[in-house]
């Protein structure tokens, strides 16, 4: 039988200094996502390193120094019984969870294998496939679909589905929605936040899309200079100027209307 997730599960960068090729990227990150905890953002400009700070939570990229840590083990050291229960218990989803390897692959195929890996990790649970379509606005007729035939937007949101099947207690989004219609994001984002809520998921999510942030996160991380800047509500952080990046965001993002509401 597979070890349980404990209660409180949290992830946990500290100092941690990573980058590519001798060219840091990130300089020193402290960050901790922790099952319980409101939604936090991540922003700062484009090339900034969000995804490669990731692509660290995740266990990748190793870093250079410092640590990330799921549960008081760094998540490069777990093996095993552990690494499963990491694999369920800490979901990641970017473009990569939309890679479609097996042309056959239907929507219910790719559900039916996030329940499997969360029996694996210790997560069994009684939610539906069509429970897991709904949280993501798409109805039961999905699931014979092939993951082939769907939009990109259709397939952003099975993958998000996917991530919410294991019924993860630390989820770490990277561009959730960028595929979805425009018109959909927002109602998507509400039901997103109401099953983040309801099941009390740690959440990161690093995105350029303000307003999704807006919805979805009462606090930010700004990233710049490899470093986290500024914390606080998005609106406090972007009016407080504080680094010349956070100003240029400001100014964009009242050009964009992006507070308009």
């Amino acid at each position: 039988m597979a070890p349980e997730s404990p209660a409180g599960s949290a992830l946990v960068a500290a100092g941690v200094s990573a980058g590519y090729e001798g060219e840091k990227v990130l300089d020193g990150v402290d960050l901790t996502v922790g099952s319980g905890d409101s939604p936090l953002g991540l922003v700062g400009p484009s090339g900034v390193g969000k995804t490669t700070l990731i692509r660290v939570l995740k266990g990748t990229v190793l870093p250079w120094s410092g640590s990330v840590t799921f549960n008081g083990t760094p998540v490069h050291k777990l093996r095993f019984g552990a690494a499963k229960v990491f694999t369920a218990g800490a979901r990641f989803m970017s473009q990569d969870s939309m890679t479609i390897v097996d042309p056959r692959e239907t929507v219910k195929d790719r559900l039916k294998l996030a329940s499997k890996e969360a029996r694996k990790g210790g997560r069994p649970h009684e939610v539906t496939p069509v429970q897991m379509l709904a949280s993501v606005g798409l109805g039961e007729e999905y699931l014979g679909r092939a993951m082939r035939t769907l939009s990109g937007g259709e397939q952003q949101r099975v993958a998000l589905a996917t991530a919410l099947a294991t019924r993860p207690e630390i989820l770490v989004l990277d561009e959730p929605l960028s595929a979805v219609d425009p018109g959909s994001r927002a109602q998507i984002a509400r039901m997103l936040a109401a099953m983040i809520a309801q099941l009390e998921i740690g959440t990161m999510v690093a995105s350029h899309d303000l307003d999704l942030i807006q919805h979805l996160c009462p606090e930010v991380a700004f990233l710049a200079d490899g470093r986290i800047v500024a914390r606080g509500p998005l609106r406090e952080v972007l009016d407080s100027g504080e680094h010349p990046a956070i100003r240029d965001m400001a100014d964009n993002a009242r050009e964009a209307l992006i507070f308009r509401r």
